[in-house]
């Protein structure tokens, strides 16, 4: 049975470790790849920790959105979206309504406040989803955030049986309703490429094709994959991202092909190059893949370059068969 000193002694082991993380998380001096390490442990604590803990990590968390790199930052607001936590609605409302932040940086906070689910972001949203002049990737995530909030609070939504998925995100969208997941690829296929439908829908077959090609030596699995690859045809930048960023869950070498062309196409948004770099990087045991990076090293885009870096640091981990990608030793002795 713990002690009170017990619990005492844990505690303090907590805040120096949550400190540390924060401390190697904010720091510029810190090289990249270990920033993004310590940044998913401290989204592991904000996910799974209690109360205390949790919060300390959020707030370790939003202090790095003084840093200058919009990788980083975008990086950020996804793993606040992640934590399941009010906690994180302040900051990420403060992301999305600086109108000078980058635009990948407000795009992720608006997904994030839409994978929060509280319908108090909805007024935000539909402030910037309305607002004269914004960019388009901002006014697209905020649609599909405010369907997913409404669907999430919808009477509807305790009626749906959705399909168990392989993947523990919270999406911006689910995945298809049980009875609608058990359409055939090709079904699925005509309402993502669907551009007439609203993009929460287009989304939701997004995930039922993902959740269809895991685990990958399902018969549906590289049909699936060759379905999503079509999505680089669309002409949303948002909509393309996010099918790299489904890659990159997958890790599925049948998207390789798809992957290389959307990260070789110079005039493609940088939004999706950087994407489709970090879902090569999940594939970095696969032949020529760590090659296809180092040719982005010196990209002229700084976020790709950015990205190639952590990408080729997830090849060096795919590699080296460790067990955790994450800074996981210090993450787990945060538990008290």
């Amino acid at each position: 049975m713990a002690t009170s000193t017990d619990n005492g002694a844990s505690s303090a082991t907590a805040a120096a470790t949550i400190q540390s993380l924060r401390e190697s998380l904010c720091s510029e001096e810190t090289p990249l790849p270990i920033r993004f390490r310590a940044l998913f442990s401290l989204k592991h604590v904000a996910r799974h920790e209690p109360g205390p803990n949790a919060l300390a990590a959020i707030d370790a968390i939003a202090a790095a959105f003084s840093s200058p790199s919009a990788l980083l930052k975008h990086e950020l607001a996804y793993c606040l979206g992640q934590s399941a936590n009010d906690a994180a609605i302040a900051p990420l409302q403060q992301v999305l309504a600086d109108v000078k932040e980058d635009t990948m940086c407000r795009h992720e906070a608006a997904e994030a406040l839409g994978a929060l689910g509280n319908a108090s972001n909805l007024e935000i949203l539909r402030q910037f989803r309305d607002r004269e002049g914004e960019d388009i990737v901002i006014i697209e995530t905020c649609e599909i955030a405010i369907d997913r909030i409404e669907w999430e609070n919808s009477e509807e939504r305790k009626k749906e049986k959705l399909r168990q998925s392989d993947f523990a995100s919270i999406d911006p969208a689910p995945s298809m309703a049980e009875a609608e997941a058990m359409q055939t690829v090709e079904e699925l296929e005509k309402t993502l490429m669907n551009t007439e439908a609203p993009l929460f829908l287009r989304y939701r077959a997004m995930f039922a094709l993902r959740d269809m090609a895991s685990p990958p030596d399902l018969p549906t699995a590289v049909p699936a994959v060759l379905a999503l690859a079509k999505g680089f045809a669309d002409s949303s930048a948002l909509f393309r991202h996010e099918i790299a960023f489904v890659f990159g869950q997958l890790s599925h070498p049948a998207s390789i092909p798809a992957l290389t062309a959307a990260l070789s196409d110079t005039e493609e948004a940088s939004m999706v190059r950087h994407e489709a770099a970090e879902a090569l990087g999940s594939l970095g045991e696969e032949e020529g893949v760590e090659d296809v990076l180092k040719r982005f090293l010196h990209d002229k885009e700084k976020v790709v370059r950015d990205s190639i870096i952590v990408a080729l640091d997830m090849v060096d981990y795919e590699q080296s068969k460790q067990t955790e990608y994450a800074l996981i030793p210090e993450a787990k002795a945060v538990a008290a």
